[in-house]
């Protein structure tokens, strides 16, 4: 795969505030997710890859052009920014068919392109409403489709699910995957880890301005190796599979839940315990119910990488 965005040393400062630090980076095309907690720094970086603010140190580019102010690129990227800022009196379809006139489009291209990018985003029914009128999500697709009417190389998207109910987040991510299938690299950040999941294994972690990790999702969670792994199992005995489990040089601790009908442990090797598992369970005849490593997830790699 081709390089996307390569970043050297790229910082931006608001005044005494730190927005990014010398941060190094390389993406290539396709579908990745930036995450972090709020205040990571991900804002900042998406806004310096859109064009929208210049680094205050570094360089920065994108398929090998510098953002900030430079007309050609702007024509081959789209941004979807996290502000809720719209123009409340035009009509959904009027404000993308605004935007695309800013951009250069004659009035009739811009309208059959707006029209075009609503329906993709599944507000067709809503076109003809004032924008003030719009709901939280519903504002949300209105600016995704100004982002995508005019058919970019490059989407870039700030917090797109923000708002969204769980059958509109469905549709947005069906849409995100359509989008990179037809060749459309994609950029999105999230504070929500799983949805990013779901969409791409590619992720870049940033904590405070600095990047923290980057890679597949596999990789990062390889780094859970480095600490013991928190697994809890519901069984009808078990005070015997905590007595089994005790014998294993891996498993580290055991404990039993208040309820009684299960218990947590922690093990330093969770693939030579999920190989010794059916044994251990068969000879403790404990009637194993539910297995789970419960800091499995993204969210647990994070919590471990800024801790």
């Amino acid at each position: 795969m081709s390089v996307l965005i390569e970043a050297r040393d790229l910082a931006r400062y608001y005044g005494q505030v730190v927005g990014l630090n010398d941060l190094s980076i390389t993406i290539e095309n396709g579908v990745t997710g930036l995450l972090g907690p709020n205040g990571a720094g991900k804002s900042t970086f998406l806004k310096l890859v859109a064009g929208e603010i210049r680094p205050s140190r570094g360089g920065l580019r994108v398929f090998g052009q510098v953002p900030f102010a430079n007309r050609d690129y702007f024509r081959e990227v789209g941004f979807a920014p996290q502000q809720d800022a719209l123009y409340g009196d035009m009509t959904g379809h009027e404000f993308v068919t605004f935007l695309l006139r800013l951009g250069g489009y004659t009035h009739a291209d811009a309208r059959t392109l707006a029209t075009r990018a609503i329906e993709r985003v599944g507000l067709a029914d809503a076109a003809s409403r004032r924008t003030a009128g719009y709901s939280k999500g519903m504002r949300q697709r209105i600016r995704l489709a100004q982002a995508i009417a005019h058919s970019p190389r490059f989407l870039i998207v700030d917090e797109p699910m923000t708002g969204l109910d769980p059958l509109a987040r469905r549709d947005m991510s069906e849409l995100f995957a359509t989008l990179a299938r037809e060749g459309m690299s994609i950029l999105l950040s999230s504070h929500i880890l799983h949805e990013v999941e779901h969409l791409t294994p590619n992720v870049v972690l940033l904590h405070r301005g600095r990047l923290l990790a980057q890679g597949p999702v596999r990789e990062i969670r390889k780094l859970l190796l480095r600490q013991p792994r928190k697994v809890e199992a519901v069984c009808r005995e078990p005070r015997r599979l905590a007595s089994a489990l005790l014998e294993r040089p891996e498993v580290t601790s055991v404990r039993l839940a208040p309820d009684g009908r299960g218990l947590a442990f922690e093990t330093s090797d969770l693939e030579a315990l999920w190989t010794a598992l059916p044994g251990v369970a068969a000879r403790a005849r404990a009637g194993i119910q539910s297995f789970e490593s419960t800091d499995a997830s993204l969210e647990a790699v994070f919590d471990y990488l800024v801790t």
